[in-house]
């Protein structure tokens, strides 16, 4: 005789067979990427393991499953979005005319902006790198630092007009944003 546990995890083995590759085929059609797909499926089959007594009890197991997968893909998309609109902002041609384009990252402006954060106290640096390099909103920054959305707010402003002070006043916001968030994809190499 099997126990509570035994028959949840015989279940939910059972369940995964029956539905890993259906989960794998959604998103593989949600997202467009083969290799991501497995991933998503795993990890949404793995967030319905932790959860599976629920799960079970709600009486649609399978559509609970692929709302996981789909707010898992939803996730991912966003993700490459944003990513792939650091890239273009990064290696966008600067000066406006095609005379002003540039061959590859301005190097000198991510430089510039390195020694510049480092000259910002803590918690503005912080906030803007979190903001800006990470993608953070202003909550989940505010929960990183255990400060209020106003601080964070009124940090992040007040570490770009800084930013821009230091680094001269013919560089935009927009220009300080781009380089920060190069340092994460690796622009300060």
């Amino acid at each position: 005789m099997g126990t509570a546990v035994d028959d949840a995890a015989a279940e939910f083995h059972e369940f995964f067979e029956a539905h890993y590759a259906e989960l794998a085929r959604l998103a593989h059609l949600l997202t467009g990427e083969a290799d991501a797909a497995d991933d998503l499926a795993a990890d949404a089959l793995l967030a319905l393991w932790h959860r599976w007594d629920r799960v079970r009890e709600a009486g649609h197991p399978v559509a609970y499953a692929r709302g996981v997968v789909a707010n898992l893909a939803r996730t991912r998309i966003r993700s490459a979005v944003r990513e792939r609109r650091r890239i273009a902002l990064f290696w966008a041609p600067r000066g406006g005319g095609d005379d002003g384009a540039a061959d590859g990252p301005d190097v000198p402006a991510v430089v510039d902006v390195q020694e510049a954060l480092r000259r910002l106290p803590f918690r503005k640096r912080a906030c803007v790198v979190l903001r800006h390099a990470f993608d953070l909103s202003e909550r989940d920054t505010a929960l990183v630092l255990g400060i209020s959305v106003g601080t964070v707010k009124s940090q992040t402003s007040r570490a770009v007009a800084e930013l821009q002070r230091l680094l001269g006043p013919e560089t935009p916001a927009a220009r300080v944003r781009v380089a920060v968030a190069a340092q994460r994809s690796g622009g300060d190499r």
